[in-house]
């Protein structure tokens, strides 16, 4: 059994839903598709997805809905229009949406979570009735069916039931069209996964039924070693461990949702990352592991948005449980650390700048200040984290200092270096206006003269 997963580009239009029917009929494995809300069908459109985010926001402010409600039925209106369905699956998106714009409006993030979920849900359905309109049996499945997930306030997870729950889809005859996105609690509250979580969907119905393959088709042809917006014709990377595409993700791949990896990581379900447009190419292969190559670098990637706090303390090093009182103070603000290099005296916290505010931010300086005694407290913003990924590079000696060297040559001055104990990844703190620069440099170093 194959597990597909379409992403919004791919599932935008009729004429893309068109190519999505033709890709899963092609192959009798494909029986499960995991499918996203309708993305932008050219650059200037709107995603679905953020139509809706104006729908609960006119909700919210309880202004009028009408306009905003239709803005979106016209987006499926269209779709069933151009593949030849009757506007009874219209008459259903509709009534589905007025339903939960009349929701409880208790918890902000949860009806909006609910709203949201909507583009997903509503094409699920939609394309199974395309399916079945074209003689392709098939049957759309809610998450309500067995995609559990955990209880507010952390961040959306599968719990450990919902693989077994969802295990039976094994046995099905027919396709499976299922919503990607969102889960249920166990009290039957939607919640969604973070933007992207289509992803993270597809590898949860892949890991529960054991699939041999977990097709993750997008609009690119591969993953690139480089961002092809950043460098020129980058090199075409066609095979990947599970490892050194997690650290790509995480800095700014947005091919693949990095949280995506884990449920098919565990039980070793290889992904391939494949073109709607042009199936027929091989695509990317994310694997357990691969065999060596001559190039001791598989990818460079990079993000910006982080931010740094820095703490100085003589004799921190003597000091037990200084790490632990810093990093509580973090959690009593709900804020997650990316990264903690330090020396003897001094350490620095990078996380994502999104998680501060103004408020949040003269807490924790004040409290890091008060009560752990710093000598010296500071939040700094505007950095960009740079990674260097691949398998071969603890085998590499001197690969630190061509990087450190191909940065010097663009005047940005590295503010952190951290590689971790897995040496899959070496990661250096930017000011980000020299991120593309730096990304340029990088690639220069290790790909300019090698094609995969």
């Amino acid at each position: 059994m194959i597990v597909c997963k379409f992403g919004g580009t791919s599932v935008a239009s009729a004429e893309q839903i068109q190519k999505v029917a033709n890709i899963v009929k092609s192959n009798p494995a494909r029986k499960i598709v995991a499918v996203s809300a309708p993305g932008k069908r050219s650059g200037d459109d709107i995603k679905v997805t953020d139509l809706l985010i104006n729908l609960a926001t006119a909700a919210l402010k309880n202004e009028d809905i009408e306009g905003e409600l239709q803005i979106v039925v016209n987006r499926f209106m269209a779709i069933a229009d151009g593949l030849q369905l009757d506007h009874t699956i219209c008459d259903v998106i509709a009534k589905d949406l007025r339903e939960r714009v009349q929701g409880n409006k208790t918890n902000e993030e949860l009806f909006i979570d609910s709203i949201k979920a909507a583009g997903e849900d509503n094409n699920a359905k939609l394309i199974a009735a395309y399916f079945n309109s074209i003689g392709m049996p098939a049957r759309y499945v809610s998450p309500k069916e067995g995609l559990v997930v955990n209880d507010l306030p952390e961040r959306t997870y599968a719990l450990p039931e919902a693989y077994a729950n969802l295990a039976p889809l094994k046995h099905t005859k027919e396709i499976i069209v299922f919503p990607g996105f969102f889960g249920y609690t166990e009290a039957g509250i939607l919640r969604t996964f973070d933007r992207g979580g289509s992803d993270i969907t597809g590898s949860i119905l892949a890991a529960a039924v054991e699939a041999e393959l977990y097709e993750n088709f997008t609009d690119v042809d591969c993953v690139f070693s480089a961002n092809p917006k950043v460098v020129n014709d980058p090199v075409e990377i066609k095979e990947i461990t599970y490892r050194e595409m997690r650290e790509l993700s995480y800095a700014g791949f947005s091919v693949f949702h990095d949280e995506a990896l884990m449920p098919v990581y565990k039980i070793g379900v290889p992904v391939n990352i494949k073109n709607t447009n042009n199936p027929t190419a091989p695509g990317t292969r994310i694997v357990p592991r691969r065999p060596a190559t001559g190039r001791p670098v598989t990818g460079i990637s990079a993000d910006s948005g982080f931010s740094t706090l820095y703490v100085s303390k003589y004799l921190m090093n003597r000091e037990v449980g200084f790490g632990r009182k810093l990093l509580q103070i973090l959690e009593d603000e709900n804020i997650s650390y990316e990264h903690t290099p330090s020396g003897l005296d001094d350490i620095s916290v990078i996380m994502r700048s999104n998680q501060i505010t103004l408020e949040n931010e003269e807490r924790i300086l004040s409290r890091v200040k008060n009560e752990l005694l710093a000598d010296d407290v500071q939040m700094r913003h505007g950095f960009s984290m740079i990674v260097i990924v691949g398998e071969n590079m603890r085998n590499n000696t001197g690969l630190a200092a061509r990087a450190a060297t191909a940065i010097s040559k663009t005047g940005a001055n590295i503010e952190m270096i951290n590689q971790g104990s897995s040496e899959v990844s070496l990661v250096f703190g930017v000011q980000q206006e020299f991120e593309n620069q730096i990304l340029q440099a990088l690639y220069e170093e290790f790909f300019a003269h090698a094609r995969v």
